[in-house]
């Protein structure tokens, strides 16, 4: 008998509806994971069932996959989802759990056990170490050019795709997904209109952020990390400055960093290269049952 298919979740804040994906069962130890950029909880959909013995939710991000948009006038910051996660842990009754992020869930996943020391048990980062920076000089021009590329995005409407093997093709241009695993993601995030399927992320996604941190705030989250970090870097993967990866990871007090082959996605494409150092990085867990 293969594993148990995922169990779909909802989870209703004040003006806003997040949708998510759970696997295993409570009195598990927990794990919240979050998805990359214009991706969804499909993500772990390969990952989840090589870690038994977790309870492992995976959320679509506001915006993403089947959850909401933000309402109009409200905009995509990294510390507005990592209140969000904090949030999503509450909901579910978690007073503490452990985090699994992927490029920009490994991101804002990075944010929280800074902000919620208490909360975070360990810290799984996958193809990302931290946010994107400005120097302070830039902020100015930075904000502009933000503010012209959400207007552009606003009135840019979503692409309507023939079919869903279009879609799927679509996706898979530019990364390292093939067919089937870019499907995964796909048969999530879209929905059938008129004339075949279109995606369901809101455009605002994909606008420049308005504000980034700058290099220093940086590290300074990274510093405040108490839990123990495990930082998985796919080779070939994203493009990260090797000399900057090393010197982010050294300001967290409890790292270790594990690299494999594969790309971006790998804990899609080949789940089985991650999964061992991440079962046992989560399984030295305390109390499981809190």
């Amino acid at each position: 008998m293969g594993p148990m298919p995922p169990r779909e979740l909802t989870l209703d804040f004040p003006g806003l509806r997040l949708a998510a994906r759970e696997w295993g069962e409570a009195g598990q130890p927990r794990v919240l994971a979050l998805h990359g950029w214009l991706d969804n909880a499909a993500s772990f959909d390969r990952l989840a069932p090589l870690l038994p013995g977790f309870h492992l939710v995976a959320v679509d991000l506001a915006g993403h996959g089947r959850s909401g948009h933000r309402p109009p006038g409200a905009a995509y910051h990294l510390v507005d989802a990592a209140a969000e996660v904090l949030a999503v842990a509450d909901i579910l009754g978690w007073a503490r759990f452990s985090l699994l992020g992927h490029s920009l869930g490994a991101i804002v996943a990075s944010l929280v056990p800074a902000v919620a020391p208490e909360r975070v048990d360990r810290l799984v980062l996958l193809e990302g170490f931290g946010p994107w920076v400005q120097s302070p000089e830039d902020t100015p021009r930075h904000l502009a050019e933000a503010l012209a590329d959400e207007a552009r995005w606003l009135a840019t409407p979503q692409r309507t795709f023939p079919s869903l093997d279009a879609a799927v093709l679509a996706r898979s241009v530019g990364s390292d997904l093939d067919y089937p695993h870019a499907r995964l993601l796909v048969e999530r995030g879209t929905e059938a209109v008129a004339g075949g399927v279109r995606f369901r992320h809101d455009q605002r996604l994909r606008a420049t952020s308005r504000l980034r941190l700058t290099e220093d705030q940086v590290r300074a989250f990274l510093s405040a990390i108490r839990c123990p970090v495990l930082a998985v870097r796919a080779c070939p993967g994203f493009e990260f400055d090797e000399e900057l990866v090393e010197a982010r990871l050294a300001m967290i007090p409890e790292a270790q960093r594990g690299d494999v082959d594969g790309g971006h996605h790998v804990h899609l494409t080949h789940p089985e290269r991650v999964a061992p150092s991440i079962r046992a990085f989560l399984g030295s867990t305390s109390d499981p049952g809190r």
